[in-house]
């Protein structure tokens, strides 16, 4: 059977990134790639497989229980893209092991190293072998980790009948990292009770609660006048937009907040004096904290309005993604299962908030709970991303912990 790491590997060798302008799905055609090689494996252990053309894969592992026996129909959903943030080509993975509980160099000629002051918790890996970037590209933990571990949960179930399990449910979708995961996904084709997004961090973490989520996009029409006559006529877009961008508290942001904080967050930026730009993302766990959120950028709108008359400054926010926690805790016997299937794995729970969204937050509003387990990588989205491959064999142990009936 082959091991987790190595189909991990095999899996990030693949160029993913999916792309935030792009209109079709998915948004790249490059994740059909992906999601091609991984139809033909599963194919390959005989398990039915379904792809759409716009790229969600759905499989079904059989129930192997005696019959007159029942389960619960479990799913499991994984994504396929890598984050626009970085470089996702040409993945060249480092292999660390047995690490030394000290800083790494991951490219000495570029100067790029992972510090143990800056993530001190790469202590709690010490003597475990880490997969690393080579410092120039992310590396495709997430959520090629998620893909890897269920595919090898898959694998194990096919070749192991012993092991009794109800029918189980398989999804990889793509465009999850921007926001456009389960556009296509079809929950009454999946079939599943309930689910788990293998999306999550560091081993043990285990999330039935997200950020609401909105999207905001400033776009100012500047007024551009020959800068030596442009007095009390230049309207100059870049510092307008800048102004607004002043409006929004400062110790609101993501490198000033934690746990359950929310945030404003400016992704882009672009303009001239004529013309510009900016995209945030607008994220807080507490509903009523995320309208207000929304409501500032109604009262920057009209001192905008006020200031420089209308159509010079134009917000726009729309809603993304709300908290699952409405949907999940009330099916609490999820999470707990979930948490046994840790235990049962040696891994201590670790039930937080996520700072952030998966397609399960998505999903659960649609009438499938899918609360988030930990796929094992640490500092996604970059250069400094990496995984231990210990994490993601406990990752497995857990999707088999939570199948065995």
């Amino acid at each position: 059977m082959e091991k987790v790491q190595e189909k991990f590997l095999r899996y990030v060798g693949v160029w993913t990134t999916s792309d935030p302008e792009a209109e079709c799905a998915p948004s790249t055609a490059r994740q059909l790639d992906l999601i091609n090689l991984l139809a033909k494996e599963l194919k390959a252990l005989k398990i039915k497989v379904k792809t759409t053309p716009k790229g969600v894969l759905m499989a079904t592992v059989p129930s192997n229980l005696p019959k007159g026996k029942k389960a619960p129909v479990i799913g499991y959903i994984a994504h396929v893209d890598t984050a626009p943030d970085a470089e996702g080509k040409d993945i060249k993975p480092q292999i660390i092991p047995n690490y030394n509980g000290k800083d790494i160099i991951l490219n000495k000629a570029k100067k790029v190293k992972l510090s143990v002051a800056q993530f001190p918790e790469l202590k709690e890996y010490k003597g475990q072998t880490l997969i690393t970037t080579d410092g120039t590209t992310l590396l495709g933990a997430d959520d090629k980790a998620g893909v890897a571990e269920i595919m090898c949960a898959a694998e194990y179930m096919v070749n192991h009948p012993e092991f009794k399990h109800g029918t189980i449910k398989i999804a990889f979708t793509p465009d999850e990292e921007i926001g456009r995961g389960v556009e296509n996904f079809s929950v009454k084709d999946f079939g599943a009770d309930f689910a788990y997004t293998m999306d999550g961090g560091a081993v043990g973490e285990l999330e039935f609660e997200n950020f609401n989520a909105a999207s905001a996009k400033i776009e100012v029409q500047g007024c551009n006048i020959h800068p030596g006559y442009a007095k009390n006529k230049m309207i100059n877009a870049i510092i307008v937009v800048n102004e607004v961008l002043s409006m929004l508290p400062p110790k609101e942001r993501p490198e000033h907040t934690c746990k359950y904080q929310g945030f404003f967050h400016v992704v882009g930026i672009n303009g001239t004096v004529e013309n510009a730009t900016a995209n945030l993302i607008i994220r807080d766990h507490d509903t009523v904290l995320f309208n207000n959120r929304k409501k500032l950028f109604t009262t920057i709108q009209n001192k905008m309005d006020k200031k420089y008359g209308k159509g010079v400054v134009k917000i726009t926010v729309k809603d993304q993604y709300f908290n699952m926690r409405k949907i999940v805790e009330p099916q609490y016997h999820i999470v707990q299962r979930a948490i046994d299937a840790m235990k049962k794995a040696g891994v201590k729970p670790k039930i937080q908030p996520i700072r952030g969204g998966t397609d399960g937050a998505m999903l659960s509003f649609r009438g499938l709970p899918c609360p988030n387990i930990f796929a094992g990588g640490l500092n996604f989205h970059g250069k400094l991303e990496y995984v231990p491959i210990e994490s993601m064999e406990k990752a497995v142990q857990v999707i088999l912990n939570i199948a065995q009936a």
